[in-house]
């Protein structure tokens, strides 16, 4: 692992430094326009713009990295992360946050497939794992740390803006300053829904549902924390501890996936994560079992994407896994649109406890459509199943293929030298 890092430690600190301004910005902003005195609808309408960037940047930016290179879309959709996280605090109408969200997210959506790609070039077939796990880790880590630096300064000023823009623009410095060539870089096509759908339904559904959990967390935490009165402290430490269970909770799930039946860990992981979120609507919670209902929460999002990655795959044939997978991430990105706009009409009619409402129903919409699902196919044999990545929806296709290709060889590898030492 060290190995790994001391090739890659550049791209990798300038991804955690990323990471810090998105995840500064996506909470900041649930903080900044409840002072501005936005209502919960029109913050659920900045919020979904996001994720509706990043899904048209997963469609676009690969072709413009094939049509002016990898270093000039870095450089530029860099300039505009900075620039727009300036223009959050110069321009404070919510109708110009949804725009500025769009844009923004479009551009991360194409630095990170402009980051992986050379990630991906940097690393052999032995070694992608690990650095898939450690660009992971590297970004859990920026924006736990990003939860941290908003306590720094008032939310209601100026600097909190000011900071992560320094904090993006540094980013860029260690990765376009190294000696590592740009790759070559192909487009991939996906696979159209229904085709998807005919592989694996428990797959298109599931990676649909947890579209909406993962923009519930990522978009409207904050938007909820202010609706129930918690302090810019509270609010830093309970979406902190969302991600933080994103990263603990990787490595047991990630375990027994490959060990049992793939269906019933997802209605267990599911259930669990339904049953936490329905403990804040049943009962007044004090702050710090608030705290770990968002760690279970949140430790079962990522893993649970992975895993119905992962298990939509035992299924394809492995020149069909890069299409699948360009396929599940627009299925997971029209989800996140749709996720704050449904929060933000609950929330309106309901109150803070929409936001744990909606994860819930969910969650638990996913637990029972995969006990259903057991009823109609057989599984697949836990000896034949394909291995887990721990991946995120914001990994791109070709990443995606190129794990599980160097994952299922070492896997075949390490098979044949057990049947060697028979």
């Amino acid at each position: 692992m060290i190995k790994v890092f001391a090739g890659s430690w550049a791209l990798l600190l300038g991804i955690m430094l990323l990471m810090v301004g998105n995840g500064v910005q996506g909470t900041l902003l649930g903080i900044r326009g409840d002072i501005e005195g936005f209502t919960t609808g029109q913050m659920s309408i900045v919020m979904s713009g996001y994720f509706a960037g990043f899904l048209i940047g997963s469609r676009i930016a690969p072709e413009m990295i094939r049509r002016v290179g990898h270093v000039r879309v870095f450089a530029a959709l860099g300039s505009l992360i900075s620039a727009v996280l300036v223009l959050y605090a110069a321009i404070p109408e919510w109708v110009v946050w949804a725009l500025l969200r769009v844009l923004i997210g479009f551009c991360f959506s194409g630095v990170y497939v402009t980051a992986e790609s050379w990630l991906n070039n940097a690393t052999s077939n032995e070694t992608r794992g690990q650095t898939l796990s450690l660009y992971m880790i590297v970004q859990m880590v920026g924006i736990i740390t990003a939860q941290a630096l908003i306590n720094f300064a008032d939310p209601a000023g100026f600097m909190l803006f000011v900071i992560p823009s320094v904090l993006v623009s540094l980013a860029f410095a260690p990765i376009l300053l190294s000696i590592s060539p740009a790759p070559p870089f192909d487009t991939t096509k996906s696979l159209s829904i229904r085709a998807l759908y005919d592989v694996s339904p428990l797959g298109v559904v599931g990676i649909f549902l947890m579209g909406g959990v993962f923009s519930a967390l990522f978009g409207m935490t904050a938007v909820w924390g202010t609706q129930v009165g918690l302090s810019v402290l509270e609010i830093s430490i309970f979406t902190a501890a969302i991600y933080f269970g994103g990263l603990v909770f990787q490595v047991p799930i990630g375990w027994l996936s490959d060990r049992v039946d793939r269906r019933k860990l997802v209605v267990v992981v599911a259930v669990l994560g339904s049953g936490a979120a329905a403990l804040p609507v049943l009962m007044p919670m004090p702050f710090w079992a608030l705290v770990g209902v968002a760690l279970v929460i949140g430790g079962i999002s990522n893993p649970l994407y992975a895993l119905l990655l992962a298990y939509t795959n035992d299924y394809l044939e492995h020149d069909m896994m890069a299409a699948a997978s360009g396929g599940l991430l627009f299925v997971n990105g029209v989800g996140a649109i749709i996720g704050p706009l449904i929060i933000g009409r609950m929330m309106g009619l309901i109150g803070p406890n929409g936001y744990f409402l909606f994860i819930g129903v969910l969650t638990l919409a996913l637990a029972l459509y995969a006990t259903w699902r057991m009823t109609r196919r057989a599984s697949t044999p836990v000896a034949e199943a394909g291995p887990y990545a721990p991946v995120s929806p914001t990994v791109s296709a070709a990443t995606v293929e190129a794990v599980y290709n160097d994952l299922t060889e070492l896997a075949e590898h390490a098979g044949d030298d057990a049947d060697v030492t028979k």
